[in-house]
């Protein structure tokens, strides 16, 4: 029971409640504004759940079927809501089992707080029943660890936590908290975090590089933009479309940027990258000044370095100081988040245009358009394909959906066709490329944005790793609306057996189970199609259902995902075929 004491000093009085450890991590939980939280119990972490059964009123927990689904679970939520996702987990396995998450979370920047319970503190080190130094594994992937044993500890531990995860540039975060230090008991009192000696969350804009910055821009001749989801973090989508429309400026976007600036926009020139767009990806090689906002210069982005660019001043906005330099020399670095660097840029800004610069996109589309987009969204031939699925799902949510796909030849698909009217519209892995990932991520997406229809896209590969997680779909009755494109191959690695490996599919053809009688099992509903003229119907279907759908979506088995820029080559050595 708790009990409450008053402690009397010079300068105040203040109030504080005498509870276990377990208690206290509720009650840190519920100061910090969270609603939702994404788990499994064990041994470990057994004197939490006991506690968190007490406040189910308060905070919503979900039962996950694997951790792995919890954190991706965790990173969905955090994504389309900007909050901090919670994930919580036993000792041993269950923590291990985050780490996939976790580390997903890290090179994507997703804000997470993933809490683990840990055997009692006078059994570390002995190879207890369940114990992992789940803090040495998680080091590498967290942006802040740290093992609690003391209960006294937890308080000042979890907002710490929790302002590392959300501050300056996001990331997850680990605590890993004994058995003992669940069940002690402290005198409790919380304050919220809001500075870390030695960690300097954001840098102060520099206004000189800004005026340099705006210099450089101004005296361009052909200018381009390329930016990533530091301005969807940075919650600058206005203050960047601002920017495009004032200086004229053709701009693309990284996969994880997707969305910041609607699809429609008419400077929106569309995705860079090994499976971007023709026309992006070709005229980086010729643009005099590539202005970087909010991303990191990602392999996939840059193709070889030795060639990137390589007549373009650079002007990098970016958050974190690392990135500067890190990969692509930069002429001016602008330091800060993006909404206040941008702010600064706007009004140094010279109104422009650039007629025949742009016309040279718009060349370059219309032969992409020929070559692949036509015969991707429209085809006239052959079975169906994954692109006119996509475009069909644009046509029945408006470009207002929210799309959570997984990693592979659906991924790209789903990142080039996608119409996307609102921000936080593609939740994606983007650095690691974690197959399994786009199912739980879609349930934490739906649970933290119930106004907006949310749809996974996923392949027959990435489905089966973590499709337990139907059975979350079900209990918390999750309205997901989900898409297999079943190729019948792990089509990513398969295209590149095709291209490089002289047609040697080795271990990439799937033979699936019936995925429509999982889901009839998992009392979803479900069906398959096969036809070109099914499809319109099976979508509409679909997102007309008040609860989850499975829609199953057989595609053409060896279709390939053009434009690619093949490993090690140029982004101006882009094939179209």
């Amino acid at each position: 029971m708790n009990t409450e004491t008053v402690k009397t000093t010079n300068t105040a009085t203040e109030k504080t409640v005498r509870i276990s450890g377990s208690e206290a991590i509720i009650k840190c939980l519920l100061a910090e504004g969270v609603e939702i939280l994404y788990g499994y119990p064990g041994g470990a972490i057994m004197p939490v759940y006991d506690e968190l059964y007490k406040y189910r009123d308060k905070i919503h927990h979900v039962l996950a079927r694997h951790e792995q689904g919890a954190a991706h679970a965790a990173q969905g939520y955090a994504r389309i809501s900007g909050k901090v996702g919670v994930a919580m987990a036993t000792s041993g396995p269950g923590a291990t089992n985050l780490i996939t998450g976790i580390a997903d979370a890290q090179i994507d920047s997703t804000p997470l707080v993933c809490i683990t319970g840990q055997v009692s503190s006078h059994l570390l080190g002995s190879d207890a029943f369940q114990e992992t130094d789940i803090v040495g594994i998680s080091t590498p992937v967290t942006k802040w660890n740290v093992q609690v044993t003391k209960a006294s500890d937890i308080p000042e531990v979890i907002a710490k936590a929790f302002y590392l995860a959300k501050s300056g540039r996001p990331g997850p975060v680990l605590i890993d908290i004994t058995k003992d230090a669940q069940f002690e008991e402290f005198d409790f009192k919380y304050e919220k975090c809001t500075s870390v000696r030695s960690y300097k969350a954001v840098c102060k804009t520099n206004h000189a590089a800004v005026k340099d910055a705006a210099d450089l821009i101004n005296s361009a001749k052909k200018p381009m933009i390329v930016w990533g989801q530091g301005v969807i973090l940075g919650k600058a989508e206005e203050e960047l479309k601002t920017v495009i429309e004032k200086a004229g400026i053709p701009a693309a976007w990284t996969i994880l940027g997707a969305s910041a600036v609607p699809t429609e926009h008419p400077l929106n020139i569309g995705m860079v990258g090994m499976h971007g767009n023709y026309a992006p990806n070709m005229l980086t090689n010729e643009c005099d000044v590539l202005i970087a906002i909010g991303m990191r210069f990602d392999d996939r982005v840059t193709g070889n370095l030795a060639t990137y660019a390589k007549q373009a001043k650079v002007i990098h906005f970016e958050i974190d100081p690392a990135e500067i330099n890190k990969i692509v020399k930069t002429d001016v670095a602008v330091l800060g988040d993006a909404k206040s660097s941008l702010t600064a840029l706007i009004p140094l800004l010279e109104e422009k245009s650039y007629p025949e610069w742009h016309q040279k996109f718009k060349d370059l589309y219309a032969i992409e358009f020929e070559k692949v987009i036509k015969g991707d969204i429209h085809p006239t031939k052959g079975g169906l394909t994954m692109g006119e699925v996509l475009n069909q799902i644009n046509i029945e949510s408006k470009g207002d959906a929210a799309i959570v796909s997984d990693v592979g030849q659906h991924q790209m698909i789903a990142c080039r066709y996608a119409k996307f009217n609102k921000t936080k519209s593609n939740i994606t892995s983007g650095g690691l490329g974690t197959m399994g990932f786009a199912l739980p991520a879609a349930i934490g997406a739906k649970m933290a944005a119930p106004e907006r229809d949310v749809v996974a896209v996923i392949g027959d590969g990435g489905f089966q790793m973590n499709i337990q997680e139907l059975g979350t779909i079900f209990q918390q009755k999750v309205p997901v609306k989900i898409v297999i494109l079943n190729n019948e191959f792990l089509g990513m690695v398969r295209q590149w057996q095709q291209l490089f490996f002289d047609k040697r599919y080795a271990s990439t053809e799937m033979t699936n189970p019936d995925f429509v009688a999982i889901a009839k099992g998992y009392y979803l509903e479900a069906k398959k199609i096969t036809k070109r003229e099914e499809l319109a119907d099976a979508v509409a279907e679909m997102m007309a259902c008040e609860g989850a759908y499975l829609l199953e979506v057989c595609v053409e088995k060896e279709d390939n995902v053009f434009p690619m820029i093949p490993t090690g080559a140029s982004v101006s050595e882009i094939r179209l075929s």
